[in-house]
């Protein structure tokens, strides 16, 4: 299944409409994106896998791959550093996002398939589907559902399947 996010706040799954945050930059094609550009990358990005802070909630009901994090988790952003776009253990030197974070963002996270294989400075990092403030305020570049969406959006997932960021 191809899942939909767009430009106007709208994401799709199937049949199912739903209200999204996107990134604080609006939408660009991937090779425009550049770290800390707060766009989401347009394209059809896989969904590899997902991580959960098993703290806040179960795991999520999925046929996708699930890991729970920890508090030494973290997404390397440097685009200097050999783990460019890769998940680290922090400490760590180089500049990195933390994943257990307090306000809950990534209490749910799908790693999409963005700039991985291999990952490519500085064309951008930590291109996640994960939950939505509230009020669904922009992102530094991701694609945002509340946990309700973002876990009918899980259950329908299945390896293979893909988030296609369009404008």
């Amino acid at each position: 299944m191809i899942f939909h996010a767009d430009s106007s706040g709208r994401f799709r799954a199937g049949d199912d409409l739903m209200t999204c945050a996107i990134g604080r930059g609006g939408m660009a094609p991937a090779a425009d994106k550049r770290e800390g550009d707060g766009v989401s990358p347009l394209g059809v990005w896989p969904l590899r896998y997902v991580l959960y802070r098993p703290d806040r909630g179960p795991a999520p009901v999925t046929t996708l791959p699930v890991r729970a994090i920890a508090p030494e988790d973290g997404w390397c952003d440097d685009p200097a550093h050999p783990d460019y776009n890769r998940l680290v253990k922090r400490p760590f030197a180089a500049s990195h996002e933390a994943l257990w974070r307090e306000d809950g963002l990534y209490d749910l996270v799908v790693v999409l398939g963005h700039n991985d294989d291999p990952p490519v400075a500085p064309l951008g990092s930590a291109i996640f589907l994960h939950l939505a403030k509230p009020d669904y305020a922009p992102t530094e570049g991701c694609i945002a559902l509340s946990r309700t969406d973002l876990e009918t959006v899980l259950a329908q997932a299945a390896p293979g399947d893909a988030l296609a960021i369009e404008a």
